[in-house]
């Protein structure tokens, strides 16, 4: 009995200093996404507080296979988009754009909020601009008016703007194609924000306008049948998908636990 005794305290406490041992390292994940100073940026936005931390090398790798995909093509249009609501697909726009700033070719990144029904970009950057895409599009306010930046070098934004009555006929008008048209002269990527597949058409429609498309899914949550009805859509309206962007995954590693995305 002494030595099954023995056996049985020594497990448990190599189990406390693994616990010991995560609960360190998320404590400094917590110390990594602290906002800087009275920066009223989103804490969630990692690749501007920190390009060092592990969920940054995450959008990295993202960044590398976007940069090898389209490395012999001239247009680079991508559109972010998600099944359904709530899956990170802006968090995920605006780290990746961050991210895709900071290489070191030095691209110059635009990234437009395309969600014209409830856009976030302005909320995450702490920002309120006084006109963006609706103003644009219903010949409201020329291109140099509503495109800004912040302290990202090499990184351009433009906001969603005020709500319209006809967003969909909006983004289906050559307005639209006139816009992008233009941008891409100007920037060498451009990463447009639009809202979740399954409850409007508006990726549909712009994405067949784009090179391609990133579908962000949420682990755990969406549903198989409901991505697959996604991509479903994307195909009947001609778009191109280029692949997924898996959040809220838990990575379980010898020393350390952490989130990607």
């Amino acid at each position: 009995m002494g030595k099954i005794t023995s056996a049985l305290k020594k497990a448990a406490e190599e189990r406390l200093s693994r616990i010991e041992r995560v609960a360190r390292i998320r404590e400094q994940d917590q110390m990594v996404i602290r906002k800087m100073g009275d920066s009223q940026i989103d804490a969630r936005l990692i690749a501007y507080f920190d390009q060092k931390a592990l969920i940054s090398e995450q959008y990295k790798i993202l960044r590398t296979n976007i940069l090898s995909l389209f490395k012999n093509k001239s247009a680079k249009t991508i559109i972010i988009t998600s099944a359904v609501h709530s899956e990170g697909k802006t968090v995920t726009a605006l780290n990746l754009a961050m991210t895709m700033s900071q290489a070191t070719n030095k691209p110059r990144i635009l990234l437009i909020d395309g969600d014209m029904r409830r856009g976030r970009l302005e909320k995450y950057l702490g920002v309120k601009e006084p006109a963006g895409l609706s103003e644009y599009l219903r010949g409201q306010a020329d291109l140099e008016n509503i495109i800004f930046n912040i302290d990202v070098e090499n990184l351009s934004f433009i906001a969603c703007g005020a709500v319209p009555p006809n967003p969909v006929e909006l983004l289906d008008s050559a307005l639209m194609r006139n816009l992008l048209d233009d941008v891409r002269s100007r920037f060498d990527y451009i990463f447009i924000d639009t809202p979740p597949l399954i409850s409007v058409t508006d990726p549909g429609i712009v994405g067949a306008q784009a090179d391609g498309v990133l579908m962000v899914v949420q682990a755990g949550r969406t549903q198989r049948g409901i991505v697959r009805h996604a991509a479903e859509l994307l195909n009947q309206a001609q778009a191109k998908l280029l692949g997924y962007v898996l959040t809220n995954i838990e990575y379980h590693l010898p020393e350390y636990v952490y989130r990607y995305l």
